[in-house]
């Protein structure tokens, strides 16, 4: 028999229960993933509840720069820049200067709050980090941006050198729960990735971190990895949902749905009430026409295109925004509701 505080059934309750500091149980948190689709707009409603007293109406933007793209020596299954990726990509050593500082202007016009790097590596070279570190105090004199971050495994020095030249945030995703991650990849473990997320937070850096659905994990590994998440203490979540691209291990028919990645949204609001949640890569091709609710879940959005796919046109980011009566802001403070 579970002993909950609240039941696994009743949304409004379990959004009251995290409201008063109660952290919700596995079982709680099972259940969201596990409940039929016509209690759908009863947990995005209650999971509303969550993000309002939190973000308010408040939507952020993120805009992605692939800095490097493919040539990487990793085996990630899910990934078209891996080494054993055959899809069709660009491929090209860290870009130049005025294509990063280019990139950094169109993330500022676009009213993203931040301009994420990112490279393809197991790690940064020293050509690489001297790229980054370079130009990131000139992004944010000109731009006023916030700089995150995405340069593979880290060792303390080089966190060490992001946050002396001013990045505010590293994302490095688990991409799923320990139990799963040897699924994901062989070349690197689940625990390096900790490791690299503890060197940045003991550089004094704020954490981005989250994972990919859709990879054969079970329901329970998606609420481990967001429970992991938790215990990390992970100011920022991106949510993506497998883009199965052809040429990967991963490529083919998906199992995802709508009305499962809305619970899945809902769940990790749940479970990491007061974080900043994404709705990353694939929101487009897997919500489709349901992508605006993600956003009574979900506080943030990318805006442009992803690594090596594409997004949805900004215009009609804005437009959707702007019909769900949110509003975009860059205010790095969290927006304190109405419970």
């Amino acid at each position: 028999m579970i002993n909950s505080p609240t039941p696994l059934n009743d949304w409004n309750e379990l959004a009251t229960q995290v409201l008063a500091g109660t952290p919700l149980s596995f079982e709680q948190a099972h259940s969201i993933l596990l409940a039929d689709d016509t209690e759908l707009l009863d947990i995005m409603a209650a999971a509303y509840r969550v993000r309002r007293k939190f973000f308010g109406n408040t939507v952020q933007y993120y805009f992605l720069m692939n800095a490097k793209s493919g040539l990487c020596p990793e085996d990630c299954t899910y990934c078209s820049q891996s080494k054993i990726a055959t899809s069709e990509i660009p491929r090209y050593n860290i870009l130049s200067r005025d294509k990063l500082l280019d990139g950094a202007r169109v993330a500022a016009e676009s009213g993203s709050k931040t301009y994420c790097i990112v490279i393809s590596a197991r790690g940064p070279n020293e050509r690489e980090m001297n790229a980054v570190t370079t130009i990131v105090p000139e992004i944010k004199q000109k731009y006023d941006l916030k700089i995150c971050a995405c340069l593979g495994l880290l060792t303390p020095e080089q966190a060490q050198q992001l946050k002396d030249c001013g990045v505010d945030r590293v994302n490095h995703n688990v991409n799923s729960s320990s139990n799963h991650y040897d699924q994901v990849c062989t070349t690197h473990t689940y625990k390096d990735r900790i490791d690299t997320l503890q060197a940045v937070r003991e550089s004094g850096m704020e954490l981005c971190s989250g994972g990919i659905i859709g990879m054969g994990e079970k329901a329970s590994d998606v609420v481990r990895m967001a429970m992991e998440l938790r215990d990390l203490n992970v100011e920022s979540i991106p949510v993506n949902f497998l883009n199965p691209i052809d040429g990967t291990p991963l490529a083919g028919p998906s199992d995802l749905n709508p009305r499962y990645c809305l619970k899945t949204l809902a769940m990790f609001r749940f479970v990491n009430s007061d974080r900043e949640i994404r709705i990353a890569g694939g929101r487009e091709l897997h919500l489709g026409s349901m992508q605006c609710l993600g956003l009574y879940a979900a506080n943030s959005i990318f805006v442009g295109d992803y690594l090596t796919t594409k997004g949805q046109l900004p215009e009609q980011d804005c437009k959707m925004v702007e019909e769900m009566g949110f509003v975009v802001t860059r205010n790095q403070e969290t927006t304190v509701g109405v419970a």
